[in-house]
């Protein structure tokens, strides 16, 4: 993990010597983007460990930029921590329906920003790697291994936390599952996030799942099961 490769994307020159000072401190390696535009370049040319990604920046914003990077296969899973001064509800919302991994708001501290960068990269290394487990329910395949669904043979482009939360809604039909349950198992039991944003994702994911998202049911007042 020391050695990973962090792309900065920020526009605040103090602010991005800050990071990439404690990012090499640290012992990580880092590359450092000022637009949307060269942050999208760089994280095609040199395929980061994790970006680092500010919300406000000139010409392509952040979200945008999270967006591109989760549509590009070279990109598609890479961890995204968002880094921003903007802590509304709303925002943190957006960021997590694009596929980001965490959420970082602005000001912070440096010893901070290194713990939550070293989780989310631990986390993604910990991901359950079965290439032979192959499950298959309701017409829907979920290839570990890949990180592919196919839905009626059919390849469906999910985010990695909408992966995560089919996998385990799916691996355990019938079961209920409590809003508090999917982050712990999705995200790590660190990771603070709303009952909104885990409601997003549901939304999210029945939508690109096309009608094989019925099978993702509401249990009023505790949670989401899937259909067994």
């Amino acid at each position: 993990m020391a050695e990973a490769h962090i792309l900065i994307v920020e526009d605040e020159e103090d602010i991005l010597q800050l990071i990439e000072y404690n990012l090499l401190k640290e012992g990580f390696t880092a590359a450092c983007a000022r637009t949307g535009e060269e942050a999208l370049r760089l994280a095609r040319d040199e395929q980061p460990d994790l970006v680092l990604l500010d919300l406000m920046l000139p010409g392509i914003d952040g979200l945008e930029v999270c967006r591109t990077l989760r549509r590009q296969p070279p990109t598609a899973m890479t961890p995204i921590v968002m880094l921003t001064a903007k802590g509304e509800e709303a925002d943190i919302v957006a960021g997590l329906e694009l596929g980001a991994d965490d959420y970082i708001t602005k000001p912070f501290t440096p010893k901070v920003l290194v713990a939550r960068i070293r989780t989310v990269l631990r986390r993604r290394a910990a991901a359950p790697v079965e290439k032979d487990s192959i499950l298959r329910i309701h017409g829907i395949e979920i290839h570990p291994g890949r990180h592919e669904v196919l839905v009626g043979g059919k390849r469906v482009e999910l985010t990695f936390t909408e992966f995560r939360l089919l996998q385990l809604l799916a691996g355990r039909p019938g079961w209920v599952f409590t809003r508090y349950q999917i982050v712990n198992a999705v995200r790590g039991e660190d990771y603070v996030v709303t009952d909104r944003a885990v409601d997003v994702q549901i939304v999210g994911l029945r939508k690109k799942l096309g009608e094989a998202g019925r099978y993702i049911e509401t249990v009023r007042g505790v949670g989401y099961r899937f259909r067994d």
